[in-house]
């Protein structure tokens, strides 16, 4: 605006000149002067005042002094235009409702971070096999540590907030198919997300007014084919006892669950020190620019990392920021999920078919395990709360109705909002929950938890993650999660020989 404001000054300059500069016909007509005293009282005389309406009188002839002091100021915004004032893309945000008109900037340069390097600079991998997508592509469309979001926009309107990304890398769609050509238009999404129940608020209602008796009717866009509900529909109790233990050991401390939050995670942040915490990681991580972060009320747990609009997009829940576990959450979703696939990309296994010729294994429950580890690692309690509460649920939920598992549930956690929450994760993909029934994916926290605790002694931290660069820090940091959460290692030797 400033900008314009000066060739608009030049124009008027300019304008001044050319008629100042003309011979007049008219001859001059006398004119009264003012005494001194008078005209000090005004702060414009007639000649600045034609000269700053930028055209003169035409009885009146140009001043030289003037025009000499047009020239001046013409000269000057000639040399030295003002830049555009401009607010800093940190503090600027965009409204959700705006992203379906950002179209994907193939041909813009990107710029790679320090610590990207090597000849060909690295583009977000084609596929992540820990993400659960039913569609050939989407390589992050969303980790599993995480609840689904709604299936247009992920997030309402209202509620949702995206910074510009104006430098973040484009991904091209040709990519996302996993080397089998661009996605097709009509792609489902990804499984989580499909199971976002479509009348959730009307059955959290029901379910409260009639006093925790009800039995949700969820409804779904596109029910899943029943091929992949049956893949988790059986909930494991291979570490049941050890999902108490922590438990009980998290309750003899702190006596409830809701006074563990308080003392461990701290307050929940405002807004603004959520975005300069997560500003901060990603400066820490060397990846400004290349996320995506938005805010919401409305997951059902602390964050979610999807691809959107060909962009890796990280969602986190205002509500459950909290002071001291907002850095664990982003080491969890950034510094493992996100890089891990940003490095898989540049292996030659990093497809379907080369993890089949390389006999690699599904990368989870290794990776949620590695991630879930990582959200508590460098925590003064390390706790693993969260993962354990989560198995307990989803193994009960498959003998129990919602009501029944939603009553069981109280002997660990007596917030009935924080309970409905757990019991709607293990029921989800269910369309009648009066039956038992679950979904078991919510058990591969812990149980990758605890696979790489068992084997922690001999696992190569150092090439595995960037947190074992020093592997006798990263050790003790490990063993002291052992320790917090009074596991013993002969019973996981025994269960994992």
């Amino acid at each position: 605006m400033d900008q314009a404001a000066g060739e608009h000054v030049n124009s008027r300059q300019s304008t001044a000149d050319r008629l100042g500069s003309g011979k007049r016909t008219d001859p001059p007509k006398a004119t009264a002067k003012l005494p001194a005293t008078v005209a000090n009282k005004s702060s414009l005389t007639r000649d600045e005042q034609a000269s700053t309406n930028g055209l003169l009188g035409h009885d009146e002839p140009p001043d030289p002094q003037l025009q000499a002091e047009a020239e001046r100021k013409s000269t000057r915004v000639r040399a030295s235009p003002r830049s555009l004032l401009r607010r800093p893309l940190s503090l600027d945000v965009m409204p959700q409702r705006a992203r379906g008109s950002l179209e994907p900037m193939a041909d813009r340069r990107v710029v790679q971070p320090p610590w990207r390097s090597g000849p060909v600079a690295p583009a977000p991998p084609t596929r992540s096999l820990t993400s659960p997508s039913l569609s050939p592509g989407g390589w992050m469309r969303r980790s599993e540590s995480s609840c689904s979001v709604n299936n247009s926009l992920g997030l309402r309107a209202s509620k949702g907030r995206m910074r510009p990304a104006t430098s973040l890398p484009h991904i091209p769609k040709g990519a996302l198919g996993g080397g089998g050509g661009p996605l097709a238009s009509g792609t489902r999404p990804c499984l989580l997300v499909a199971l976002r129940p479509l009348n959730l608020e009307k059955e959290r209602q029901a379910f409260f007014q009639a006093d925790y008796k009800y039995e949700p009717q969820f409804e779904y866009a596109q029910p899943e084919p029943s091929s992949v509900l049956e893949k988790y529909k059986e909930g494991s109790r291979l570490f049941l006892q050890q999902a108490v233990g922590i438990m009980e050991c998290v309750l003899r401390k702190f006596d409830s669950y809701e006074k563990f939050e308080e003392v461990t995670g701290g307050s929940v942040l405002p807004k603004s020190r959520v975005w300069a915490a997560v500003r901060k990681y990603l400066q820490k991580e060397h990846c400004v620019g290349e996320v995506v972060v938005c805010l919401s009320e409305e997951l059902l747990s602390q964050a979610v990392m999807m691809v959107e609009r060909c962009r890796p997009t990280l969602t986190i829940n205002l509500a459950g920021a909290r002071q001291h576990w907002l850095e664990g959450m982003l080491r969890h979703e950034i510094g493992t999920h996100y890089l891990r696939g940003v490095n898989n990309n540049l292996q030659p296994w990093s497809t379907t078919a080369g993890r089949k010729q390389f006999g690699l294994k599904p990368a989870n429950p290794t990776e949620e395990g590695l991630a879930s580890l990582h959200s508590v690692l460098l925590r003064k309690q390390p706790y693993l709360w969260r993962a354990a509460l989560l198995y307990y649920t989803v193994y009960h939920a498959a003998s129990m109705s919602f009501s029944q598992l939603f009553s069981h549930i109280a002997r660990f956690v007596q917030d009935p909002a924080v309970r409905w929450e757990y019991c709607l994760r293990a029921k989800r993909g269910q369309t009648d929950t009066s039956q038992p029934g679950c979904f078991s994916k919510d058990q591969v926290y812990l149980d990758g938890i605890l696979r790489i605790l068992r084997h922690r002694r001999t696992i190569d931290f150092k090439m595995l993650t960037s947190l074992g660069k020093d592997p006798e820090r990263y050790l003790q940091h490990l063993d002291n999660i052992v320790a917090a959460n009074e596991l013993d290692d002969e019973q996981l030797q025994l269960l994992l020989p």
